[in-house]
């Protein structure tokens, strides 16, 4: 007997088989237990979702001379006869070789003589999309006024072709894509029936590549079964058969990345193609990770969106903590690109090299995000005393010691708290200093006594038991931060938190933060304090060695003697 492939073997006869569709199947058995059988249906969806699949569980159950609990016996002489195709019941065209006025025309000569065994005739339409207009115009009158023995299950993967007017007289039930959990419980129950030795983490990639599709993850799975048969199917296999790359490979070229070190990352591409990797499947994985990456830093709540392997999810976390969200959505953008242009290519190595270059060198494009990556760069460079062509370079005096008591540097924000890097929004919150909450998100009573020098040193000292009372994610993110205040100025109220790592950037001009700390503080102290956000490696870009030693200092630094201020009356 000649082999069977997995999908075709494993296709489910039952309702209680079908997988990931319960609130199509749920909807379908009470139909046909209730007696209250439709004239018309459309499956919507995407491939391998189960559309014909349930159409012919549909089409037995209908006919059966036994149903149980609304599924078809499949013992009784109708779900023998419809099951191996033998039935003049059911009748199955593909509409994508039957698309003409012509085919619909026979149906419509054919649907006049009921059927000569069972309930009814069944037309199962594939593919239906593909119909003429002529086609879909002879199919209308059908399917409006039809014999009461007669039902049409209409399937698709593009609903939106389809005329308003044979939507309108159809049950559209919608297919979804069926969950990854899903697809490997189902993989894991096949091997055990089919006794192969699988890994669980092969298993689960298999279901990741099959992108909600039950018969596109049987397909690769059947794939990777014949080429190690008879031998244990492990994570590294699948890989290997499928072309695919393992996440650490992205990570290490990310991290070669963001350190631009163009010439090891296109040395890690070169060993990806002497070891058969296929670069365009590679593209897509590259932006699906850094698409996690992106949802890691979005939000607090997106681990169980994610679906990885506690051990991935920390790497993922590590790399988050790397790279601001504008970095991140350029890189997206860059690839995202590629994806759409490699699959037609002839170079696809090259045209992958000009990415990563892309990627290292933001001078080699002119959006916005490449011309703020520019900046940053040239900043950081500044900052560590590398020489920059067109630019002075600042005194060598201007280097002073790291002392940092968490006092705040009033000469980079001025005595009146305008901040010269206000204007690129960092540090500040929602809406600007004057912020005012609006009417569903009310702004919380603080003491009208703003807090002095003194009260700030306070905050810093007790900072532990602050943090405490904040909200989980919120409070991991403020136990790594530094904070810092205006030493100099007594009506400076400003409480600067100063976060270590990229992973906060979220915070950043989060105004309900910004509230729920303020209001702990006044808490505390009874004192009213202005809470502003930034970034570590911002601070560092605009501020250099000089952020924490006070303004009398700097000067003793220059000039070498006491200073004293004399008293202008």
């Amino acid at each position: 007997m000649s082999y069977t492939a997995l999908y075709r073997k494993f296709r489910p006869d039952t309702f209680e088989d079908v997988k990931g569709q319960d609130h199509i199947v749920k909807t379908l058995r009470n139909q046909i237990k209730a007696d209250r059988i439709g004239h018309a249906y459309l499956f919507c969806g995407t491939r391998g979702t189960g559309k014909t699949t349930v159409a012919k569980i549909l089409a037995r159950a209908v006919n059966c001379e036994h149903p149980v609990d609304g599924n078809p016996c499949n013992e009784c002489a109708s779900c023998r006869a419809i099951a191996s195709g033998a039935s003049m019941n059911v009748i199955e065209i593909d509409a994508a070789s039957n698309n003409g006025v012509d085919n619909i025309r026979e149906i419509r000569e054919e649907v006049a003589y009921p059927p000569t065994e069972g309930r009814y005739k069944v037309y199962i339409i594939d593919e239906v999309h593909m119909l003429s207009i002529g086609a879909f115009n002879a199919l209308l009158k059908t399917l409006e006024e039809p014999p009461s023995y007669v039902i049409f299950i209409l399937a698709t993967t593009e609903a939106h072709k389809i005329p308003v007017t044979i939507l309108s007289r159809c049950q559209r039930y919608d297919f979804r894509r069926i969950s990854q959990e899903t697809i490997l419980k189902r993989l894991e129950d096949l091997m055990e029936k089919e006794q192969v030795d699988a890994e669980e983490k092969a298993l689960r990639y298999v279901a990741k590549k099959g992108d909600g599709s039950m018969r596109d993850s049987l397909s690769l799975l059947d794939q990777c079964i014949a080429f190690y048969l008879g031998e244990k199917l492990t994570y590294d296999r699948v890989l290997e058969v499928l072309g695919a790359v393992d996440t650490d490979v992205f990570s290490e070229l990310l991290r070669l990345v963001l350190a631009e070190q163009i010439t090891d990352a296109i040395a890690l591409l070169d060993r990806l193609i002497l070891d058969g990797r296929d670069l365009t499947q590679f593209v897509n994985d590259f932006t699906w990770y850094l698409r996690n990456l992106m949802l890691l830093k979005a939000s607090d709540d997106m681990e169980d969106i994610l679906d990885i392997s506690t051990e991935n999810l920390a790497q993922l976390r590590e790399e988050a903590a790397m790279i601001r969200n504008d970095t991140l959505m350029r890189f997206i953008r860059i690839f995202s690109e590629l994806a759409n242009s490699i699959r037609y290519s002839v170079n696809k190595r090259v045209m992958l090299e000009m990415a990563l270059i892309k990627l290292c060198k933001p001078e080699a494009e002119k959006d916005e995000l490449s011309l703020i990556e520019r900046i940053r760069k040239l900043e950081r460079m500044i900052e560590q005393g590398i020489a920059v062509p067109g630019r002075m370079q600042a005194p060598s005096g201007a280097s002073a010691s790291s002392a940092d008591d968490g006092r705040w540097d009033p000469a980079m924000y001025g005595a009146n708290g305008d901040s010269r890097y206000a204007a690129s929004g960092v540090g500040v919150p929602a809406g600007g200093a004057g912020y005012n909450s609006t009417a569903g998100n009310p702004e919380p009573l603080l003491p009208t006594a703003k807090a002095a020098p003194e009260d700030l040193k306070k905050v810093k000292a007790m900072w532990k038991n602050i943090i405490v009372e904040t909200s989980a994610p919120f409070r991991l993110a403020l136990a790594s931060a530094e904070v810092k205040y205006n030493a100099q100025e007594e009506n400076d109220n400003r409480l600067f938190v100063v976060f270590a790592d990229f992973l906060a950037e979220r915070y950043i001009n989060n105004a309900d933060r910004k509230r729920e700390l303020e209001s702990i503080i006044a808490d505390k102290t009874g004192k009213q304090v202005e809470v502003r956000f930034m970034l570590a490696a911002d601070e560092g870009a605009h501020r250099g060695k000089l952020a924490s030693i006070d303004i009398d200092e700097r000067i003793r630094e220059f000039i070498h003697a006491d200073i004293e201020i004399e008293d202008e009356n």
